[in-house]
């Protein structure tokens, strides 16, 4: 059974495209079966997966309206290594689409099922604001990760995100839990990101993830050639940590089963 993963945070520009398709890189090369499903109607995660959105023939729109399936519409990356369900503007008009549908937060939920069995991992790129999309992709996962910023605002967006789990998981999807927090651009020299580095670990344990992921250039260069860091520069430091999240992600994966 594939465990279907968020990658969410409400504050924007804090790397949940940058995470999403370096995490798919990173599993995928670490030998597990990755979909990637781009659920923000400007496709960066599409695109940075090495597919262009302006070409796709279907994408999650065909499949959140029915007009298609994840298998019809998911494209394989051969350089990534790992399948991507892409989006593009035509997605923006899926939510007022969606609203007179049945069954309107989770049809991206019922779509994953038909495939349940041919990917380990499906990590869902989240647009920054709580709509019908992100509400489709929190109906349809087992938990979120959240990507975040060691700095205040950063902890202020958290709380807003928690809350939005929990009442999701009341209400909607009784399975949905917070996996982890994943600290990203960080940058040991500044005092104040480690000190709300160990903010985190004190309040949230051991659901902030050992990994962390260093500032890197590499990985911000990575997006301009259309590809994850993980594949651009597998030797850069930030490639390097996403590959041991991936491991990390998979270890914990495996304890909770």
């Amino acid at each position: 059974m594939a465990k279907i993963f968020c990658i969410a945070n409400q504050k924007g520009g804090v790397g949940k495209t940058t995470t999403t398709v370096n995490l798919a890189a990173g599993l995928a090369r670490i030998g597990q079966r990755v979909l990637m499903v781009d659920l923000d109607p400007q496709g960066n995660a599409t695109m940075g997966s090495g597919v262009d959105k302006r070409a796709l023939r279907q994408s999650v729109y065909d499949v959140l309206l029915g007009s298609a399936t994840v298998r019809e519409a998911a494209t394989r990356t051969q350089a990534c290594g790992y399948h991507v369900l892409g989006a593009n503007r035509e997605l923006s008009g899926a939510e007022v689409e969606l609203v007179d549908l049945d069954q309107r937060e989770g049809r991206l939920k019922a779509a994953l099922a038909a495939v349940d069995g041919e990917y380990d991992f499906v990590l869902i790129d989240c647009p920054p604001s709580l709509s019908l999309l992100t509400l489709n992709g929190l109906c349809s996962a087992h938990g979120v990760i959240v990507p975040m910023q060691c700095e205040y605002f950063a902890l202020e967006g958290l709380t807003d995100l928690v809350n939005t789990i929990k009442q999701v998981h009341a209400n909607l999807n009784p399975d949905l839990e917070l996996i982890g927090l994943l600290r990203v651009m960080f940058d040991p020299r500044i005092t104040l990101q480690q000190q709300v580095g160990e903010q985190l670990k004190a309040h949230f344990g051991d659901k902030v993830f050992d990994t962390v992921i260093p500032r890197n250039v590499r990985l911000a260069e990575a997006p301009s050639y259309g590809l994850p860091g993980v594949v651009f520069d597998p030797g850069a430091k930030g490639s390097q940590a996403f590959v041991e999240f991936a491991r990390e992600l998979v270890a914990r994966t495996k304890l909770n089963r």
